[in-house]
């Protein structure tokens, strides 16, 4: 029975009730130690029987650097259903857990991000014939890989009947779980405290029972535990004497008292082998006993501890664990042993697992070597090395981290332990953990040279500059991701200037780095970055011999493709070259024949041919990456590749389309912690609120860009701009976008895009001089782009800031030019332009044609203040407006993510392989079309398909 858990059992039960209809819901479970979470698992679990599936993991301090232990524990009754994952996720999973020596792939990297979707899709699976209940206690000592994972899978289930559950203590490890729902559990009220008390210790005298009550602070487990402790000189009244000696000391440590007590009463061989329990990570009772014996504790001294009710057996895939009744007993457990003792339990264990078959052996016995070790030792740090190395390929870099730094502190030779240190800084960059890699970078520099010079030490420079040069890139990446572009960027530099010299290899994708950080500073930085590309980009001199050296020609390295065609596309918009840049489509197959890796090292390309405004190439180029990219599981790329994805079909006239790639590409970015593209995405979708007029959306989009930080603020502005504009404020639109297109990021797609709506305000406010200097800017651009649809621009804002005389002709020449290219935005806003002139000119009759064509543009692309505007112009010109529906199109009524899985559906793909595309569960797939064919007025796929 739980005492005064009425509303948190409710809460509970109500996602069980969900999950039984078919709706998954998860909750997470806080507070401090003792309050309860774990009862409160429990009677999730005795609640859920006989309907439900349960599987459960619990996660362990010493575990924490194991990548994946937690998973691995969690999903172990499901592995004989990983055949049936989609290819990227199973191989991603196997390796995650060890089953498969496979490395990952450079399109694969993000191998953490596929083990929570392969999670999402095994939980679907076990729910498929019942509901499932997923239990997952202690949450704070999940490892990252692990925690990363399970997060995932929860933020993405929708309708699968699965409920998972987390248990996580207030004030130990490092875990949040942003984005999830969450429970608070307080102390217990004052009656259900002296109910549970009275049932735990019957015997207590009043004022016993008095001092335990106003110790335990309504704490479930202290009422319980409080009146076991002994006294200073054994147990005085009844039980509860150890209470008096209790004093000040906090509830955490009087806990810890209370448990000490009751392991000290055991014998000797049973507290060692206690201790060996505590100390080994997964419970596995095999692996506690061979290495008790190596102590000289036996299995029949487990036997007081099991009539102490201390521990029990429980079933797991691979036979028997060791379970303690309280996670904090196994802490005290080891609190309690001195030194000397928990360094002979750790030799112990590793030498168990020496002998023993278990997974992932090697690595668990190189952490008990180095948890044993005293002093600096080489072999140990080898072990840990090596447990590193096998922690990356699992895509586990947290633990890889943690490893590598554990590793160089026993090292004994400082070359050896700087380049461990070196490595434990870049695995730390690729687990995201910003502020631990900037830290490893700075002790380790100043390990090389105190002063921070960049020669090299006396004990041999080269490997010194290299360690330098990896370190700096290190340091680099944590500044930018911080905002700090031009410290970012100075660094990238340094860098630079070290591979050149030390690892020249890798100097063409340290200036990508270093240009995808100018890109937010200025055309300045871009400039220097491209003339160094440039030399890279070039053909080798004539006599090179191939294989001679590192050679970046075209057609010999992928990344050269990459920067011959950005230097070119760069070099003509700063109006540096005249010379035409290629189709992207050649780029594209010289990179893929130099052995490219697809899509990741193509992305840089995508990317340049959209500011080339060559947007019909790039949404071809986006769409077959974006394709590929979900057939490898390229999942880290993804946000980058939609964000351009989006971007084409919104300049190509497809908004519904942009809304829902852009959608899933922020929910990708938020989940694989990559703020950057947050930003983006948020500013992208103002963008489309904006061109709908929803004001508040707008607002509220930009708002979330704006705290995601700077990347997104030039789309910010535009979007906001043309908000704006199109509700008639013409004022504030110039005052928006002034400052953009002045600005050091006005060369940015939304910088040079947005000028035709900052002359189209100018005008409206007779003060075209405003605008005089950027359509200058803009104007040379797009005789650079040679597209018809910039010169259609130019042409519309040449007629806006012209003599009547010439505007006539120019709006009818843009126009024609429009023709040419399939952008229903762009020739709908000239349409307009050109109708509100002629209307002005009393040219009514005339004016009608290209304003009722601009009307029903706007209508179909929901672009509902633009549609009023051109209905107003047509009743002043004596013509009743044809009441059009905003978006009138087939999917206007559904959501993105609806949109995105009736689009595939109506393509003949089944729910799994669209669950596969859209890192859904294939119930969840079923679920949204469920939704969807009523709004559409379908029955089935084949009327889908029929429909579009």
């Amino acid at each position: 029975m739980l005492y005064g858990r009425e509303g948190e059992q409710a809460a509970v039960e109500a996602l069980l009730a969900g999950a039984r209809a078919g709706r998954s819901g998860v909750l997470v479970l806080r507070g401090e130690p003792g309050i309860g979470k774990t009862a409160l698992l429990e009677h999730a679990v005795e609640a859920a029987a006989p309907d439900f599936r349960v599987v459960r993991a619990t996660g362990v301090e010493y575990e924490a650097d194991l990548p994946f232990a937690g998973l691995n524990l969690l999903l172990s009754p499901a592995l004989d259903r990983l055949p049936g994952l989609p290819a990227p996720q199973r191989r991603a999973l196997e390796r995650a857990f060890g089953l498969s020596d496979e490395p990952a792939a450079p399109t694969a990297a993000p191998d953490r991000l596929l083990a929570g979707l392969a999670t999402l899709t095994l939980l679907a699976d076990l729910a498929e014939k019942q509901p499932l209940l997923c239990v997952v206690d202690d949450a704070q000592w999940l490892d990252h890989a692990s925690a990363g994972a399970l997060l995932l899978a929860a933020r993405r289930l929708q309708a699968e009947g699965v409920v998972l559950l987390f248990g996580a203590r207030d004030g130990e490890g490092a875990w949040s779980a942003p984005g999830l729902p969450e429970l608070r559990l307080g102390a217990l009220p004052a009656d259900a405290a002296r109910a549970l008390l009275a049932e735990r210790a019957a015997g207590l005298s009043d004022h016993a029972r008095s001092r335990v009550l106003a110790q335990a602070h309504g704490n479930p487990l202290a009422l319980s535990e409080l009146p076991a402790a002994p006294g200073p000189d054994g147990p005085v009244d009844g039980a509860g004497a150890g209470v008096e000696a209790a004093g000040a000391v906090p509830l955490a440590g009087q806990l810890q008292l209370a448990y000490h007590g009751q392991v000290s009463r055991l014998p000797a061989a049973t507290q060692t082998l206690l201790l060996v329990a505590a100390a080994e990570e997964t419970g596995d009772l095999d692996v506690i006993l061979r290495a008790a014996a190596v102590l000289g504790a036996a299995a029949e001294d487990l036997r007081a501890a099991e009539q102490a009710e201390l521990v029990r057996t429980a079933p797991s895939e691979a036979g028997q664990r060791l379970v303690f009744r309280h996670p904090l007993l196994r802490s005290a457990v080891l609190q309690r042993a001195p030194l000397a003792q928990r360094l002979a339990a750790h030799r112990a264990l590793a030498e168990a697992l020496a002998a023993l078959p278990v997974p992932d052996a090697e690595g668990r016995r190189a952490w008990h070597l180095a948890l044993a070790a005293t002093g600096p030792d080489e072999p140990t740090a080898a072990a840990l090395e090596r447990a590193a190395v096998q922690a990356a390929r699992r895509g586990g870099h947290a633990g890889a981290a943690s490893a590598y730094e554990r590793s160089a502190r026993l090292t004994p030779e400082r070359a050896t332990a700087t380049r461990r240190y070196t490595y434990a800084a870049e695995a730390a960059i690729e687990a995201g953990e910003t502020d631990r890699a900037a830290e490893l970078a700075v002790r380790t520099l100043r390990r090389l040279d105190p002063e921070g010079s960049t020669a090299g030490g006396a004990d041999g420079g080269s490997d010194d500059r290299l360690r330098r040069a990896q370190l700096l890139l290190v340091q680099a990446t944590t500044q930018f991701w911080r905002g700090s572009d031009q410290g970012a960027f100075d660094l990238l530099l340094r860098t630079a200037d070290l591979a050149a010299d030390v690892a020249p290899e890798h100097l063409a994708r340290v200036l990508m780095q270093a240009f995808h950080v100018a890109w937010y500073l200025g055309e300045e930085q871009v400039g220097v970055v491209c003339d160094r590309l440039g030399t890279l980009a070039e053909p080798p001199a004539a006599g090179t011999v191939a294989g001679a050296g590192p050679d970046f020609g075209p057609g010999t390295h992928p990344t050269a493709a990459q920067a011959g065609y950005l230097v070119q596309v760069v070099r003509s918009l700063l109006g540096r070259s005249t010379q035409p840049v290629p189709p992207v489509a050649d780029t594209v197959a010289r990179a893929r024949a130099a052995g490219a890796a697809v899509p990741v090292d193509l992305v840089t390309v995508c990317g340049a041919t959209l500011i080339m405004g060559r947007d019909d190439e790039t949404l071809r180029l986006a769409e077959e990456l974006v394709a590929e990219a979900r057939a490898v599981g390229a999942v880290g790329a993804l946000p980058t590749l939609l964000f351009f994805l989006a971007e084409g079909e919104l300049f190509q006239g497809r908004p519904a389309e942009a809304l829902a790639h852009a959608s899933e590409a922020l929910r990708i970015a938020e989940d694989t912690g990559q703020p950057h593209w947050t930003g983006q995405l948020h500013s992208f979708l103002a963008q489309l609120a904006a061109l709908r007029g929803d004001e508040a959306s707008t607002r509220r989009s930009a708002d979330a860009a704006h705290a995601a930080g700077l990347a997104g603020r030039p789309w910010t502005q535009w979007s906001l701009g043309l908000l704006d504009l199109g509700l008639g404020r013409a004022e504030e639109c110039l005052g928006r976008l002034e400052p953009l297109v002045h600005g050091p990021q006005r060369h940015h797609v939304a910088g040079l895009r947005a000028v035709p709506d900052l002359v189209e305000a100018a005008v409206r406010l007779r003060e075209p001089e405003r605008a005089a200097g950027p359509f200058d800017y803009f104007r040379r651009w797009a005789a650079r782009t040679g597209q018809p649809w910039t010169e259609a621009l130019v042409l519309r804002c040449e007629a806006l800031l012209g003599e009547d005389a010439d505007a006539e002709q120019r709006f009818t020449a843009a126009l024609r030019r429009h023709e040419e290219q399939d952008r229903p935005w762009d020739r709908a806003r000239t349409a307009l332009l050109y109708g509100e002139w002629l209307r002005r000119g009393r040219r009514k009759a005339e004016a009608r044609g290209p304003l009722l064509a601009a009307q029903s543009a706007f209508d179909q692309l929901g672009a509902v203040p633009w549609a009023e505007r051109a209905r107003s112009e047509l009743g002043a010109t004596g013509t009743a407006a044809p009441q059009g529906r905003a978006g009138s199109g087939p999917l206007a009524s559904l959501t993105p993510q609806e949109s995105q899985i009736v689009r595939l559906a109506a393509q003949g793909l089944s729910n799994r392989d669209i669950a596969a595309q859209l890192f859904l569960s294939s119930r969840t797939v079923g679920y949204h079309l469920y939704k969807a064919y009523p709004k559409l007025g379908v029955a089935s796929r084949g009327e889908l398909a029929e429909l579009f």
